[in-house]
């Protein structure tokens, strides 16, 4: 048995007529234009043209910039009070301005223009004292960058280390 259906059940407008506006015709042209309108209204409002991603996070390595800045400003101190050290300090000075320069190109950061002064770079006045409180800081120094070497990549894992032999090699020439 073969059930065929009626030609005008279900519909509005007969087959045999000019199209007319179905309901289901003005329904779909209406959500369409409530679905238009709105995403118009929420693009207006910027919602989907947001360029502000979140702030990518500090680089690991940036304290170590201003660690090696802070220690070749206190060397620099330290010779300025004490002019018998400065031979003897200056190049380590140089060599912690080097692991600075470095460190900022490794990071992407630009170095100031001119060596900022250590606010805890008091600088003893007696020759024994001052080497004794620069080895001190280099000995934090070196823990620091030996903590740094040890939990960064491989890439960079070379550096660090470097670093950190460099700053073990300096709390022996301060003795």
């Amino acid at each position: 048995m073969v059930f065929t259906c009626p030609v005008g059940i279900g519909r509005t407008t007969p087959r045999d007529q000019v199209s007319g506006h179905t309901r289901r015709k003005l329904l779909h042209a209406g959500a369409l234009l409530a679905l238009g309108g709105a995403a118009t209204s929420l693009t207006g409002c910027d919602l989907f043209d947001r360029d502000d991603e979140p702030a990518p996070p500090p680089d690991p390595l940036r304290p170590m910039v201003d660690e090696a800045l802070g220690l070749a400003a206190a060397y620099r101190a330290t010779a300025a009070a004490n002019p018998e050290l400065t031979d003897r300090l200056g190049p380590i000075a140089e060599t912690h301005t080097a692991h600075a320069t470095e460190l900022a190109r490794v990071v992407g950061v630009t170095l100031p223009s001119a060596p900022a002064a250590d606010p805890s770079a008091t600088a003893a006045t007696e020759p024994a004292g001052a080497l004794a409180a620069l080895r001190a800081r280099e000995k934090t120094a070196q823990q620091s960058a030996t903590a740094a070497c040890a939990a960064a990549p491989a890439e960079r894992a070379a550096l660090l280390g470097s670093i950190a032999a460099a700053r073990a090699t300096h709390q022996e020439a301060l003795k």
